[in-house]
């Protein structure tokens, strides 16, 4: 036994140094592209463009650029000019390489690191332009500065020069000669340009060794981003060039002219909302295949200039009929911050600086009761906040609930009752705000930059919506009184509506299963007495819930909103399962218990209807709920009692003899198939056919024709003819086992039909 070693030390004597591996420049990053980029999918091929696109907008926001063109060539390539500096062409002294060179090449390398160069950014890691490309099989850049053009080529981020057969017809595929190791390499100048003309041009070809089979572009993706950069930063024209789209469409093809101009708020169409198209349910293509995404259905130029910044923004994002104009706030203060800085030899060091916040907030509020607020950090998006949108709520609600106070007599409202306190739901229904700062190196929370974490902001944007808001909602500030009155008067009805609801809640409620607790404040129940024909819906989200409101027929038809995706209680505990907040209200609210305490008689509802989005996250959501369903209600399934709700994707407008007239399709085949009958029957119809992304999209009296209303909607019962086998189906699908889970969608990914989701 002495002689004998053990497994750790067997190991440990063949692990040396010669087992390490160092990835050196941009090798890393085709290594690891996820960390980079975030995943490979067509959500990775977009974020290279972003990361393209945003150092052109950030030379726009020093205000070196009024101009940039984005090309989609028709060979699959990418190219975004802009007139901003251009990148540096001297040479760098540390790496001895030219600027070109360095901020291509090299990682966290580039002027946003600095303090001259630019005092806010959306991009701050200086890894974009070099991780782009590293994922491209080819990248050409070109810059114009001090009177002439150069040039550089790169394969797979490595340096070199290809040699084209036809220059005009660039190709990833044409012989390449890549530069040797450590030996710089000199930017080549190919013309002569007027010496005031500066800017700069990147070329690159995504790598399909990187970025797999199901990645798309997504065109109406980059529409959406250019138009809201154009909102962002005022005066910036951005036009997006289709090479895949002829110049000249022909006079029958219906695509329009081949270019459109979008100089100030554009006329918005029921489907236009700004958020990414979802994939056809029945997994059809809508069109012949096209890697750049809708060919012939968009003008082959688009262009977007809006002078009026965050106003026309607001403007473009409201719905409904207005109740207010837009209002604008806007102001700098400057604040203190500790950070680390680059010396002249290199070296970081800790230093308090003193900064600039910019902010530029615009709102308004609609007779509509959903909230809409976008908020952003320069030009990036904050989806979910941060101390920005913190600070203007904040004030907000302070300044609206200190005016209707005072004026308690006019509003109809006791001070002295504690119900009757304006809380921030009431301030926001109907709300369109957007709302922007800028300051420079932003601290996000997290990665992905939704939330900013820069604390000094919140003070700042706070007091200065006290200041101005203050005055405009008081109406001390000429030109408000009227419309400050028309917000006062809606946000003090909104509260008094919730405080009655709240009090008919707590009257009518009926007995449940869990008859010491109240029903859920967000339930809008529906009149007592109906048992025998009353329906539950439980909505995705609280947009589609103020729709839905409108659309019921409160008698008989109950709403329960939940917020995304519920627990998995598959996987969870009962403990975890009730201590959850989503699960514990739906079965409140059904009221008839739990798992084997569950007694059918004593549910609520004849019907409980999932009424989700119709795309992948919906289908989530359903999913779910079954799974809460089957493991604590059964018997509603068993007694066919759950349905699912079938919204319809498209919804085609017809002219002529039939106009007022709407047609509603349920899948891409059953739109195509739809559309042939309209044009054989020689039915005049609107071509733009309204593509539904979401529930909240829709109007009431659309929802109600289409998904609400017994006498035209059209409903999935959901059945459980073998109790045993859909059992094992669950465990399978929802459970803990996850090699049993892979195996099977391995096993059968090749028969897998997107038309059967939900049949």
């Amino acid at each position: 036994m002495a002689g004998r070693k053990t497994i750790g030390q067997q190991a440990a004597s063949e692990y040396s140094a010669k087992d390490l591996a160092v990835l050196e420049g941009l090798d890393a990053v085709r290594k690891r592209p996820g960390m980079y980029i975030g995943t490979t999918d067509s959500m990775g091929l977009m974020h290279c463009l972003w990361e393209i696109i945003d150092n052109s907008v950030d030379e726009a926001l020093a205000g070196a650029c009024d101009h940039i063109i984005v090309t989609l060539h028709a060979d699959g390539s990418i190219e975004v000019a802009d007139n901003g500096r251009g990148i540096p062409v001297d040479i760098e002294p540390k790496t001895k390489l030219s600027g070109v060179e360095v901020v291509l090449t090299r990682l966290h390398a580039g002027a946003k690191f600095g303090e001259s160069s630019y005092n806010a950014t959306g991009g701050l890691h200086g890894v974009g332009s070099s991780v782009v490309n590293a994922l491209s099989s080819r990248l050409d850049v070109e810059v114009d500065r001090d009177g002439h053009t150069y040039r550089m080529e790169f394969r797979q981020g490595h340096p070199g020069v290809y040699t084209d057969a036809d220059p005009e017809l660039p190709s990833p595929s044409s012989p390449f000669k890549k530069t040797r190791k450590n030996r710089p390499t000199e930017l080549r100048v190919v013309g002569d340009v007027p010496a005031g003309r500066t800017g700069t041009r990147i070329r690159y070809w995504s790598d399909p060794e990187i970025f797999n089979d199901n990645a798309e572009f997504d065109y109406q993706m980059l529409i959406d981003r250019v138009r809201q950069t154009s909102f962002l930063v005022p005066g910036l024209r951005i036009d997006v060039v289709d090479e895949n789209v002829p110049e000249k469409e022909p006079a029958d093809s219906g695509a329009g002219n081949d270019a459109a101009t979008e100089t100030a708020v554009p006329a918005k169409s029921d489907d236009e909302t700004g958020s990414e198209q979802t994939a056809p349910a029945d997994g059809t293509p809508s069109q012949e295949p096209d890697p750049l995404g809708g060919r012939n259905a968009h003008p082959r130029v688009q262009e977007f200039l809006h002078e009026g910044g965050t106003v026309d923004f607001v403007d473009f994002l409201s719905h409904g009929e207005p109740v207010s104009d837009v209002w604008h706030i806007t102001g700098a203060r400057e604040y203190r911050e500790e950070t680390q800085q680059v010396n002249e030899n290199g070296d970081l060091r800790t230093a308090e600086v003193t900064r600039t916040c910019d902010v530029d907030i615009a709102l308004r509020w609609t007779s509509d009761y959903d909230t809409i607020i976008r908020s952003f950090v320069n030009v990036v998006e904050t989806p979910d906040g941060g101390m920005h949108v913190d600070g203007f709520l904040n004030a907000l609600v302070k300044q609206a609930r200190k005016a209707i106070e005072n004026n308690a007599r006019k509003y109809k409202i006791s001070l002295k009752d504690p119900k009757q306190r304006i809380e921030r739901d009431d301030v926001t229904a109907g709300l369109v705000a957007v709302v922007t700062v800028r300051i420079a190196e932003p601290q996000f929370q997290g990665q992905t930059k939704d939330v900013l974490g820069t604390a000094q902001v919140k003070p700042i944007v706070s007091r200065l919506t006290n200041e101005q808001f203050g005055e405009m909602i008081s109406g001390k500030k000429r030109g408000f009184k009227t419309q400050s009155e028309q917000v006062l008067d809606k946000i003090a009805g909104g509260m008094r509506a919730r405080v009655r609801a709240r009090k008919a809640k707590e009257v009518t409620r009926r007995k449940n299963a869990l008859e010491s607790a109240s029903m859920p404040a967000k339930l809008s129940d529906c009149l007592p007495g109906n048992d025998d024909i009353a329906e539950l819906f439980i909505v995705e989200g609280d947009s589609a819930l103020g729709t839905a409101k409108a659309a019921r027929n409160s008698l008989f038809q109950a709403l329960l909103p939940i917020r995304g995706k519920i627990l998995n209680v598959r996987k969870a505990s009962l403990t975890q399962m009730l201590n959850n907040a989503e699960c514990s209200a739906i079965i409140q609210v059904i009221g008839a218990g739990s798992g084997r305490e569950f007694d059918i008689s004593q549910a609520r509802y004849n019907k409980v209807i999932m009424m989700t989005d119709a795309d992948v996250d919906g289908a989530h959501i359903r999913i779910l709920l079954l799974t809460l369903f089957y493991r604590y209600m059964r018997q509603l399934i068993e007694n066919g009692r759950v349905y699912a709700a079938v919204p319809p994707l498209h919804r085609i407008a017809l002219t002529g003899s039939h106009k007022g007239e709407f047609v509603y399709t349920y899948s891409e085949t059953e739109l195509r198939g739809k559309l042939a009958d309209l044009d054989a029957k020689r039915i005049g119809y609107d071509p733009d056919v309204q593509r539904y992304k979401g529930l909240g999209e829709m109007d009431a009296d659309q929802l109600a024709d289409t998904t609400m209303d017994p006498r035209s909607r059209l409903l999935r019962r959901i059945r459980m003819e073998d109790a045993e086998k859909a059992a094992g189906v669950f465990d399978l699908l929802m459970g803990d086992e996850v090699p049993p889970r892979r195996q099977y969608i391995i096993d059968n990914a090749d028969a897998f039909d997107r038309t059967q989701i939900d049949a």
